[in-house]
């Protein structure tokens, strides 16, 4: 029969998985790998170390940094004695106010070669903390294209040591007609509105959220990309799969749902039949509002009306019916007449009966 529910407005496309994070690990140094910490395959957390590099260089360069700061340091100490001495002979007349002068700009100097070496030494610090690589954020690993002994170098164009992708959450971009952008843009406001994704291979369903709408229409195509966000804490979206993707912008409440099958195009327009009250056939007007799959929203119907699917290019209005059940279909005896007051399941089907007993009293 019409149902009278909730419907869901829906944009069919298809999409690819992609991930929301990618980060290509090269090394900042060149130097030898000393230790690989991971595996292919691992998931690792931010913060995980990765590899390790020889660092015998950069710590014997932060060492002479360290020494040549001490080394100031203790000259700067000197310095300020100086300056102290300096000014009590000043006091006592035995030294001229140029002399104490000469020793304040002394000490003044000997502070910026300190701020100057406390600066090396940080350098050496960073520069030595490149020798441990890890992961900038969580992920799973993936070809490791080092081992220990290898040379790493410092070259943007080199190949990365592993890529690291996120998995979950993971995102889906996919096409939508321009003439659908309005509704792209409304969706991501509304908290009723979902997507959902299907892998050609399997009938699983995924339901996300519409995240992103991108800035500009592909003139080519017509069509603007969006992406949208999917928990995948089971890893079955997978970075480059290709997926279907329904995308719900709107729920319609209330409205009148029947078999899209059920809907007779003609000269005058949509229509559809219908079982009366004496078990005979009814054409009525209807205005399809949506459709999508195998539903449509129509208006000119009521609710619990049964719709007649089977026969339809057979009947003609006031012709006699009889109901059977989706499991009797393929019997040839034919099926049972429906009782009064029965009511019809979803997935019934009625069928028309023969034109003398249309005529029948």
């Amino acid at each position: 029969p019409a149902q009278k529910r909730d419907y869901s407005v829906k944009l069919s496309a298809n999409g690819v998985v992609s991930a929301i994070n990618i980060v290509d690990i090269r090394s900042q140094v060149n130097s030898t790998v000393s230790k690989v910490h991971i595996k292919e395959g691992q998931f690792v957390r931010a913060g995980d170390v990765l590899f390790t590099l020889d660092s015998r260089t950069d710590e014997v360069n932060l060492q002479k940094a360290q020494a040549q700061l001490d080394k100031d340091l203790a000259t700067l100490a000197d310095s300020q004695r100086q300056l102290v001495r300096s000014k009590d002979l000043l006091d006592k007349k035995f030294l001229s106010q140029s002399v104490v002068d000469t020793s304040l700009s002394t000490v003044q100097a000997q502070q910026a070669v300190i701020a100057s070496d406390k600066a090396a030494v940080t350098a050496a610090k960073v520069a030595l903390s490149f020798n441990r690589i890890v992961a900038p954020s969580a992920g799973r690993t993936g070809i490791i294209s080092v081992y220990p002994g290898s040379l790493a170098q410092a070259n943007a164009t080199a190949v990365p040591l592993v890529t690291i992708t996120q998995m979950d959450p993971i995102s889906i971009t996919f096409p939508l007609p321009q003439r659908n952008l309005p509704d792209a843009l409304d969706s991501m406001k509304r908290a009723d509105s979902f997507v959902m994704a299907t892998l050609p291979d399997n009938a699983t369903q995924y339901k996300g959220k519409l995240q992103f709408v991108d800035n500009a229409v592909d003139a080519a195509s017509g069509t603007i990309k969006v992406k949208a966000v999917f928990a995948n804490k089971e890893m079955k979206l997978w970075p480059g799969a290709y997926v279907n993707v329904e995308l719900s912008v709107q729920t319609l409440k209330d409205v009148i749902v029947v078999p899209q099958d059920a809907v007779i195009i003609g000269a005058k327009g949509k229509s559809v039949y219908i079982v009366d009250a004496d078990g005979k056939a009814a054409m009525r007007p209807v205005v399809v509002t949506n459709s999508f799959g195998t539903d449509a929203v129509v208006t000119g119907v009521e609710a619990g009306a049964k719709v007649i699917l089977e026969g339809k290019q057979n009947l003609r209005p006031g012709s006699l019916v009889k109901e059977r059940s989706s499991d009797a279909k393929d019997d040839k005896g034919g099926a049972k007449s429906a009782k009064n007051g029965d009511k019809a399941t979803p997935t019934s089907a009625l069928a028309t009966s023969s034109a003398s007993a249309a005529s029948a009293p």
